[in-house]
């Protein structure tokens, strides 16, 4: 990761720095993967199997789920379960057109005869990646399908490892998965990527996973697309003096216990804020019945930052560009319209990073190592293509054929001037 700047350095204290980064400790496993990828391009299916078997403990044969294993996994779905799995749906597809109404054709004519647009056009086949993790994450599929199904795309498949959660499978039939496959892992990846005797190649690969999974789409780029490379989730808030102590620990915590190589923080301008978050965690932790993975988290990668004043914590929460990052200030509005860099900005003390995560209809695929410094987490967008196209008549050539023939000229490129001048008339 990039070093923090000296300057801005000498105005902050850690009262409790991190001890690990979750950038490195993921460098053992590039070997590792670039052979399962190789393996599963070269010998499809059976590869698939062995790894599911190696990795995973599975014997399965056949890695499509079935109209009737879709239906049983349905019946088996709790219906408040079901309930408020739909209630999600609807909130993401909500904001999804809303967003999607925002992306627009163009066609102008900027010279007399020069006719310039772009169309928008939903990418063919989507890969979501859906992660078992430790838990049944129902959100997990509703974030990555649904946008694809509302911008179009002609075909979602959704991959999730063989030992997930019967449900999972219920919420990817909910969400308009047009086909599911029991594949986990770096070789679902794969599998996506480069397509095998059952399971067809994707155009572009989405959804967060463990390292391994990020390794693989890191790997397989460039002939399929990719999302983003997401890494172990992130949580930080600013808080200036009014900031609840309980509050912040309770926010943290609640992420902490996704990964033990969840990233959490708190960046404040008030020292007694500090401390109280501090003792808050620890003292929470006593009896979180998840704090076999937030306790660890929280040890390793957790951090408070105090800062000499309030330039100095939006500069350095914009150093961190965090995943999910709160704003519990005097006037959030305020401080949250100086942010820059974060995945997704939960503005004032009633927005829960939870509400985002499960159905409030923002999308919880987001940035992380500080990739929100260059773009964004995942929307409909991610699920279109922007493709310019241009058109000419008699009058449009003679205003651009003569600085093109001029330029390709100059630049000694015969070829391009002769194109050029062809059309002249």
């Amino acid at each position: 990761m990039t070093k923090l700047d000296p300057v801005l350095a000498d105005k902050i204290n850690f009262l409790k720095a991190a001890q690990r980064d979750a950038v490195s400790d993921t460098a053992s496993i590039e070997a590792l993967v670039k052979t399962i990828l190789a393996n599963v391009r070269e010998r499809g299916d059976a590869a698939v199997r062995d790894y599911a078997k190696e990795f995973d403990g599975s014997d399965l044969q056949d890695f499509e789920v079935t109209a009737e294993q879709r239906q049983a996994a349905l019946a088996g779905l709790d219906p408040q379960t079901r309930a408020d799995t739909e209630f999600a749906i609807e909130r993401v597809r909500a904001f999804a057109e809303a967003q999607l109404a925002t992306i627009l054709p163009l066609e102008v004519e900027p010279l007399p005869g020069l006719h310039l647009g772009h169309r928008v056009i939903p990418i063919r086949r989507i890969g979501a990646y859906v992660p078992g993790g430790r838990y049944p994450l129902l959100s997990a599929p509703v974030m990555t399908i649904v946008p694809a199904k509302v911008a179009g795309c002609d075909e979602v498949i959704a991959c999730l490892p063989p030992t997930a959660h019967p449900a999972m499978i219920a919420g990817c039939h909910l969400a308009g998965a047009d086909r599911i496959f029991l594949v986990g892992g770096a070789q679902a990846i794969a599998a996506m990527a480069f397509g095998t005797e059952t399971m067809p190649a994707v155009d572009k690969i989405v959804g967060p996973g463990n390292a391994f999974v990020n390794e693989a789409k890191r790997q397989v780029f460039g002939p399929v697309g990719i999302d983003q490379l997401a890494g172990p989730s992130e949580i930080f808030t600013v808080a200036d003096h009014t900031g609840d102590p309980e509050m912040i620990a309770t926010d943290l915590l609640a992420q902490a216990e996704h990964d033990v190589r969840t990233r959490v923080g708190l960046i404040t301008t008030d020292h007694a804020l500090a401390e109280a978050t501090l003792a808050a965690v620890e003292r929470q932790l006593l009896d979180l019945p998840t704090a076999n993975v937030a306790a660890p988290a929280w040890r390793d990668y957790g951090e408070i930052a105090v800062c000499a004043d309030e330039a100095t914590m939006i500069a350095y929460s914009d150093f961190i560009a965090a995943e999910h990052l709160q704003v519990h200030t005097a006037d959030p509005q305020a401080t949250a319209a100086r942010l820059r860099n974060y995945g997704s900005l939960f503005i004032g003390k009633l927005a829960s990073v939870v509400y985002s995560d499960k159905c409030c209809g923002t999308n919880h695929t987001l940035p992380t190592m500080a990739a929100g410094r260059y773009t964004g987490g995942l929307w409909v967008g991610s699920f279109v293509k922007i493709c310019t196209h241009q058109w000419l008549d008699e009058r449009g050539v003679a205003a651009v054929a003569p600085p093109a023939v001029r330029q390709s000229a100059a630049e000694g490129l015969e070829g391009h001037r002769r194109a050029a001048a062809f059309r002249q008339k």
